[in-house]
């Protein structure tokens, strides 16, 4: 469980389970290397020698855990509208208020919850 929520709050805020559980960084990984379920190498490079055609429209995630928190990371993954209106990365987590998207996706998020807690803790673990 997050620290410091209980069971009943995160219900309240409308957590489920998975996101009572801290996110495990080895299945993050591999959610930002697929270039088709996470899709972050599109725009973000990073310390992924391996991995060919990286992008370079966004911030290299090398460092993204030493430069935001996990929470911070979360917001930015599930919706970085909230940071920057004008921002060009997709609402991992939204699926409400969005338009240009595809008649396959609409109505639902592009990552679950649980895929969230994956990438941030993920992201978390690069600090230099």
């Amino acid at each position: 469980m997050k620290a410091g929520i209980s069971i009943a709050a995160a219900l309240v805020a409308g957590l489920c389970n998975c996101c009572l559980a801290k996110g495990d960084p080895t299945r993050g990984r591999a959610i930002v290397v697929n270039r088709q379920v996470g899709m972050c190498l599109l725009c973000h490079s990073g310390p992924f020698p391996q991995e060919a055609l990286q992008g370079n429209l966004a911030p290299d995630l090398r460092g993204a855990g030493a430069r935001w928190t996990e929470a911070q990371l979360r917001q930015r993954i599930e919706d970085a509208t909230r940071l920057n209106p004008a921002t060009i990365m997709p609402a991992y987590g939204r699926s409400d208020g969005l338009w240009r998207v595809a008649r396959a996706y609409r109505g639902q998020p592009l990552l679950t919850r649980r895929q969230i807690e994956d990438v941030a803790a993920f992201l978390a673990t690069l600090r230099d």
